[in-house]
């Protein structure tokens, strides 16, 4: 095992035996299946359990992201990524988590769920990282920063070079989750996996890709570590109607193309006709599929909103979001009803 990886494990997992399932102990092909006690009639191709390290997806999302296939994780949605990877690397009441709120709640909840304790380094008051700070936390306790970029629910995306900087003096592991890069001009941070060790880059089918009800995640680091990953991940995390509906829709780029460009020019206009409404008094820059908007009353719109049938996300409660909405775009029709509903508001 290489140094730099060594240092961030935890030391009782160094010598963990993984479960060996029946379909990884063997090589090759075969047509007669008699290890693994499946049912052995044909149920539509179900009756079967799936790859367990899901090597045909992986080689086409391999392609399609400019990786090798032994740099990619697969998850039951990124949190899987997320838990695993807290509890792979820090030891209950020892080590720590670094956060930068508001941020998304998962990288806490894992982290409590584990008895792992968290930093909290606030964003600046424009929602930009202040990089010394985050820094100047750093003790040897410190095991992963987890970067949300483009962030929710501010919806702004940091700079390549600030994540870059983060990676280069954070002596852990740096997490980048890019669940809605697709919706952003900012480069993506697998750009820097070639130079560093120490990312782990997460994104998801969820989003852009309209799958959000299969749960599948993605996780992009150094092989070394996606083989850790994989060794205390469940066997069959990744079911085969979740591997087969990936493929198809990677069979269909084009779409996922066009969808994006109208969520893009939805998020423009709509952008520009909520700065006009009275109730409004600030949409913030969005680099995701939704926006973050500022309101004169967000408890009673949030309401207003539910009983017109229009759910949002009422942030108000959240750091630095005071008096905010979290809108997501949607489509055209849905965007429409929304502006109308809220220029119904008295």
């Amino acid at each position: 095992m290489p140094e730099w990886l060594e240092k961030w494990l935890r030391p009782d997992l160094l010598h963990l035996q993984p479960y060996s399932s029946a379909r990884s102990e063997y090589k090759g092909s075969a047509h007669i299946f008699l290890d693994a006690n499946e049912n052995p009639f044909e149920h539509h191709g179900l009756n079967r359990y799936p790859d367990p390290l899901q090597w045909a997806l992986k080689q086409r999302i391999a392609a399609w992201r400019r990786v090798a296939p032994e740099q990619i994780f697969l998850g039951n949605g990124s949190d899987e990524a997320i838990d695993l990877l807290i509890r792979l690397c820090c030891r209950p009441g020892t080590d720590h988590i670094v956060v930068l709120p508001p941020t998304y709640g998962m990288y806490e909840v894992c982290a409590h769920i584990s008895g792992v304790a968290v930093v909290h380094v606030p964003l600046q008051a424009d929602f930009q990282i202040n990089v010394e700070a985050v820094l100047a936390t750093v003790i040897p306790q410190s095991k992963l920063l987890f970067v949300c970029s483009p962030n929710n629910p501010s919806g702004n995306a940091f700079s390549l070079a600030e994540v870059e900087a983060l990676v280069q003096g954070f002596p852990g592991l740096v997490v980048v989750d890019e669940a809605y890069v697709d919706f952003s001009a900012q480069p993506s941070a697998l750009s820097l996996l070639l130079r560093y060790n120490n990312l782990a880059v997460l994104q998801t089918f969820s989003k852009a890709w309209g799958l959000a009800g299969i749960r599948l995640g993605m996780a992009f680091a150094q092989p070394e570590l996606i083989t850790w990953l994989n060794k205390i991940k469940p066997p069959y995390n990744i079911s085969q109607l979740t591997q087969e509906a990936a493929l198809k829709a990677l069979q269909r780029l084009v779409q996922y193309q066009d969808e994006v460009r109208l969520i893009l020019q939805e998020r423009e206009q709509l952008a520009n006709a909520l700065a006009q409404l009275p109730v409004v008094e600030r949409v913030f820059p969005s680099d995701a599929n939704f926006l973050l908007v500022r309101v004169t009353d967000p408890y009673s719109l949030y309401n207003w909103l539910v009983s017109q049938g229009i759910i949002v996300r009422n942030r108000t409660n959240v750091l630095l979001c005071e008096g905010c909405l979290r809108i997501t775009v949607g489509t055209p029709a849905e965007n429409r009803q929304l502006l109308q509903a809220l220029a119904n508001y008295r």
